[in-house]
This record gives structure tokens, C-alpha cells and sequence, in this order.
């Protein structure tokens, strides 16, 4: 029997799922406040990324990302279990509910968040694949690799953008599989492979690692698009809206020039209003995430804006010291910016 789809029952359809979205939507934030604990999935040491300090104590962009989600929902930016995934690990353990959050490197793709069921509440960080190879080899581009081995991260998306690169350019290759960037980088540095790829954010971090890093090139060829950011799990529109603006409580804090030394003195009366609705003496915008009005001061105040964050564990104060390149705010040559608090 053919069924026709009244406009009747097409609303009752959107009711229910709203009614299941509202119902779902406070279940991560629960789980997170009851335990008083937010478990953030991140890379189990990539420098700049995540790595941890002489202390034992987790740091770098993604950890800060996690400190200010903490610092948001549950007052305290150390209130965090710091959970290292792998390439394969990472996505069984954001879906089975191991992790509440997924801050390790990750590429927004069609697939990741169509076909897994998750959801990107933005982009931290614009990035894009490319080589790392040894200055003798005598290589100065990627289109002279033919034949090389290339010691390769499974799980990820540089796997197919390697193949799709050389078949493209009509050359073959030598993959050597490894799951992690730690065994990629051994393997690399013991000569297993002639080249490393990855994402160039993670190619500069090695490269910093080694004992003699100007004997070793990252080619000019940039392969892909490498969006990267935080996720969550699909069903749970709470706790994304929640990940979603700390994220961009962070870049707008930086266009508005929000820091984390000023931070406690403008939540008292910027007098500009966006500022004021953003640091909650404006508007009722922390009810609307079911947090208390001074979720994005304490965002802030954990490890500082967007700029702060990067310039730390990645960019000028960094070993690494990356340019901010496409991830440098809109006003300032860049692609970055945060949909407005209002």
C-alpha cells in the first residue's frame, strides 16, 4: 500500500524530531556536569598539537581547546581526561560515547560528517598535505618522487590524497603504513621511507623534533584541503551548539580584542555591545547553551584567545613557527572569522 505524505503529517514528522532533539540535545552536557569531568579526545603527541610538558601535564592547540571547554561547562579548565587516539582509533571512540568531544587534528569531510554521524562545530585550523624529505635525496619538488617510499599515517585522509596526487601526475610510490605520528616520524628518521606525508601543520612539528632539521625539506606542493576542527557526535545539538560557540567565542574574542589579561576587567561593562553579549552582562546567550552567563570569560580566560592560543603552540612563540596563513582572521588577509554574538 502507497502511503501520501500530507503536509499534516510532514509537521507532526518535524515535531516529533524536534521533541527527540530536545530530549537528546542536554544528554552529553548531563553526562559532563554529573561527572564533573570532560573527556577530550586528542593526538597522542604531535608537537604543537598535543604533547605533554616536562610535568607529565597535556598541552598544545588542541589541549587548549579542551581547557576552554572545560572552563565553560564546568568552571575549571583542568577539569579535563585527556584521551590519545590514533587515526583508527579516534572516530569508534567519539561514536561509542568513549570521548565527549574529538579536538585531534581531524579533516571535515563529506563522508565524516554525512556517512559516520558526526558533527564539526567549525574550523580551528586551515591546513593542507604535503612531503617532507631529506635535502640529499636532491629532490626540490614532489613531482620528482617517482618510485620513493613515503612512509604514510593509515586511517586518514592523506591516504587517498597521496594516491589520487600520483596517479594525477602519472608516477607511482611505495606506501609504508604506520598508525601513528610517532611511528611515522621514527620510521622516517630510520630511514624506512625516503619521505613523510601529512598535514604541513604536522610535517613542520617534526621537523622540529629533529637534531639536525635543515637537512630536511618540506616540498613546496600543497595537495589538498585540510579543514581541521573539533566534532561531536550527530543527535546531540546541546552540546554542539556549546563546542560550537567556545570555538568562536575564541576567534571573535581575538577580532574584538578580547585577551585573557583583560578578559575579568571587560566582563564588567565593555560598554560596546557585542563584547557585552559574548562575556554575558548583555543578553541572556549562556541560558540559551544552559550554561551561566560567564561561559565564554571563563573560555577565555583558560588559555587566552584565538591568537594567544595559536601564537603559543604553533605560530611565532612556537617551536614551529608557523605563519597563521589562511587561518589569520579576515581583516587581517586570512579566511577566519566567527559568526556574530548577537
Amino acid at each position: 500500500m502507497r502511503f501520501k505524505c500530507t503536509a499534516a503529517v510532514l509537521a507532526l514528522t518535524a515535531a516529533l524530531a524536534v521533541a527527540d532533539g530536545s530530549r537528546g540535545g542536554a544528554a552529553t552536557l548531563d553526562r559532563v556536569r554529573d561527572a564533573d569531568r570532560l573527556r577530550c579526545g586528542i593526538n597522542p603527541g604531535l608537537p604543537g598539537f598535543s604533547e605533554t610538558d616536562d610535568k607529565g601535564r597535556w598541552t598544545g592547540f588542541e589541549a587548549a581547546y579542551c581547557r576552554a571547554l572545560a572552563a565553560a561547562v564546568l568552571g575549571d579548565p583542568d577539569k579535563v581526561s585527556f584521551v590519545t587516539l590514533t587515526g583508527k582509533t579516534r572516530f569508534p571512540a567519539l561514536a561509542s560515547g568513549e570521548v565527549d568531544v574529538l579536538a585531534r587534528n581531524t579533516t571535515w569531510t563529506f563522508s565524516r560528517d554525512v556517512d559516520l554521524g558526526f558533527t564539526f562545530v567549525g574550523i580551528n585550523y586551515y591546513d593542507g598535505q604535503g612531503f617532507l624529505g631529506r635535502k640529499a635525496l636532491g629532490v626540490e619538488s614532489a613531482t620528482e618522487l617517482d618510485g620513493a617510499s613515503i612512509c604514510i599515517q593509515t586511517g586518514t585522509t592523506t591516504e587517498l590524497n597521496l594516491a589520487d596526487f600520483f596517479r594525477l601526475n602519472g608516477i607511482s610510490y611505495e606506501p609504508v603504513p604506520l598508525e601513528t605520528n610517532a611511528e611515522a616520524r621514527a620510521a622516517y628518521r630510520a630511514e624506512r621511507c625516503d619521505v613523510y606525508t601529512t598535514d604541513v601543520s604536522g610535517l613542520a612539528g617534526t621537523k622540529s623534533t629533529f637534531d639536525d632539521p635543515d637537512a630536511h625539506a618540506i616540498y613546496p606542493e600543497i595537495i589538498s584541503k585540510e579543514p581541521l576542527g573539533p566534532l561531536v557526535r550527530h543527535g546531540d545539538d546541546r552540546w554542539a551548539d556549546i563546542a560550537r560557540w567556545v570555538l568562536n567565542a575564541l576567534i571573535a574574542a581575538e577580532e574584538l580584542g578580547v585577551t585573557r589579561a583583560n578578559v575579568a576587567e571587560l566582563a564588567r561593562g565593555a560598554g560596546r555591545p557585542e563584547i557585552d553579549r559574548m562575556l554575558g552582562t548583555q543578553g541572556s546567550f549562556g541560558e540559551m547553551l544552559g550554561l551561566d552567563p560567564r561561559w565564554a570569560v571563563r573560555a577565555i580566560a583558560a588559555e587566552g584567545n584565538y591568537a594567544e592560543i595559536f601564537d603559543r603552540y604553533l605560530g611565532a612563540g612556537s617551536a614551529l613557527g608557523l605563519p597563521r596563513g589562511l587561518s589569520a582572521l579576515h581583516s587581517d588577509g586570512g579566511i577566519l572569522y566567527s559568526p556574530p554574538f548577537r
